[in-house]
């Protein structure tokens, strides 16, 4: 029929016209003066009569309050957890980086050398203006001495404030994401729920199963 298709296509550009907006604002978020009176624990009515100048704001737009965007335990933020206890100093991450933005320089430390000596670390930086975040040297590390970080706010105007140095990865609060370590999710840990991750214990890799749990994980569950 002629026409039709017009009215289906106006049709289409009602219903998106008329639905609810789905933009999340971020950092902040403009609120109501509804909206800031509940946040006051007043009526608007109290709120408009006993704070007339935030009620005005509110009411002009320029009252906000800062959002918190939902993230996924296993979002790879850009900053890196690291715990020195884990650390050997054997630069597997460095090595199996594809784009070559870890420098590690490390010298005999004199530790446990019976068992081989272990290397203190004197450079370990990272720079995350180059990283593509393909988390490779997290797979690489065999002692789970590098996660991925969870936080993402690090824009800078300064390109060398992007690269994060030794120091800063070990006065960074322990905030690692769950992407590729099973055993957070075994212990139902979320980088957004717990204020940290201190312990370099809790940080390692899960036990090897039993064949009796693989039994049951794999065969009798499905």
């Amino acid at each position: 029929m002629i026409g039709f298709g017009l009215i289906r296509g106006m049709g289409v550009t009602m219903r998106n016209f008329l639905r609810p907006p789905v933009t999340e604002q971020y950092p902040d978020r403009r609120i109501s003066p509804i909206e800031a009176a509940k946040l006051a624990g007043m009526s608007p009515a109290a709120f408009a009569v006993k704070k007339p100048a935030e009620a005005f704001k509110a009411a002009t737009g320029m009252t906000s309050v800062p959002v918190k965007v939902k993230q996924t335990p296993r979002f790879r933020g850009n900053e890196f957890a690291w715990y020195e206890e884990r650390c050997t100093g054997c630069a597997s991450c460095a090595k199996y980086c594809p784009l070559g933005i870890i420098k590690i320089v490390t010298h005999p430390g004199g530790i446990d050398v019976q068992e081989g000596e272990s290397y203190a670390i004197d450079v370990f930086d990272i720079d995350i203006g180059r990283c593509m975040f393909c988390g490779l040297c997290v797979e690489a590390c065999p002692y789970d001495a590098l996660h991925m970080g969870s936080q993402f706010e690090r824009g800078s105007y300064v390109r060398a404030d992007l690269v994060i140095t030794v120091d800063q990865l070990k006065s960074n609060m322990k905030r690692p994401s769950s992407w590729f370590r099973p055993q957070f999710e075994d212990r139902k840990y979320s980088p957004f729920e717990e204020k940290a991750l201190p312990e370099h214990k809790k940080a390692g890799r899960h036990e090897r199963p039993s064949s009796g749990q693989l039994t049951e994980k794999w065969v009798k569950e499905r």
